[in-house]
């Protein structure tokens, strides 16, 4: 298994529980790993062969303009999608972390992190 890393995608979104965060919003910023056989793209040189990061940061993209109270739940949509849309992506690792969170102290930013395989 070979692996594509997206690295600090830089979000605008609305996510959390407090009623401010879904009228204010906040940065976010996602990592995202996936590993799939990329033998054949490595020989091909063919887009077709792969994994589209451009595709990849698409998926990220919209998921994270669907509010969620949870960092929890926004990650395992953009997993689900990127298993539904790339039949290629065997595992998918993803850190979700919004920066200067809102709980009352001096704290770079607050994050998750999921991995599922097929």
């Amino acid at each position: 298994m070979s692996t594509i890393r997206l690295k600090n995608i830089k979000i605008y979104a609305f996510h959390g529980c407090l009623v401010e965060e879904s009228k204010i919003g906040s940065h976010y910023l996602v990592n995202l790993s996936v590993k799939a056989n990329l033998t054949q793209a490595a020989n091909s040189d063919q887009l077709s062969d792969t994994v589209d990061y451009v595709l990849l940061q698409k998926i990220v993209t919209t998921e994270m303009q669907k509010r969620s109270k949870l960092l929890e739940h926004v990650a395992q949509r953009i997993i689900d999608a990127i298993f539904q849309e790339v039949d290629l992506v065997h595992t998918v690792k993803i850190r979700v972390a919004k920066v200067n969170p809102p709980i009352g102290g001096d704290v770079e930013d607050v994050s998750v992190v999921l991995k599922s395989c097929r």
